[in-house]
């Protein structure tokens, strides 16, 4: 079974930074471990640590530390409809943090109709 390592001081430095700027202020983050396949064969689930924060709007993110550089994403307003960004799994942490927020954005203007529906 996989050992992952947990969330470091400057991952979290890095995720309030990024926050402050899209949101323009502080926003909680909260730490937590979450259970994942690492593969889809994976029979077994490993342990990860997780970075989680809630948005104004009740949305719900969740970035999942896979591996040493490795991250995975994932936003969602009710747990049964989780969305990701369309990359499985990234190499740094702000691009990961960077695309699943705009891919949230990019959610949220196309159910206002401000972009058209993929």
């Amino acid at each position: 079974m996989a050992t992952i390592p947990d969330i470091t001081e400057t991952e979290q430095w890095l995720m309030r930074t990024t926050l402050r700027e899209r949101y323009g202020r502080d926003l909680e983050i909260q730490l937590a471990d979450a259970e994942i396949r690492l593969a889809a064969s994976d029979r077994e689930l490993t342990t990860c640590p997780v970075i989680y924060w809630q948005s104004d709007d009740g949305c719900n993110f969740v970035i999942f530390k896979a591996g040493e550089r490795a991250y995975r994403c994932q936003f969602f307003y009710k747990p049964y409809k989780q969305m990701g960004v369309g990359v499985e799994q990234y190499d740094d942490l702000a691009e990961c943090a960077v695309a699943l927020l705009q891919a949230q954005a990019d959610f949220v203007a196309e159910q206002r109709g401000d972009l058209p529906q993929r």
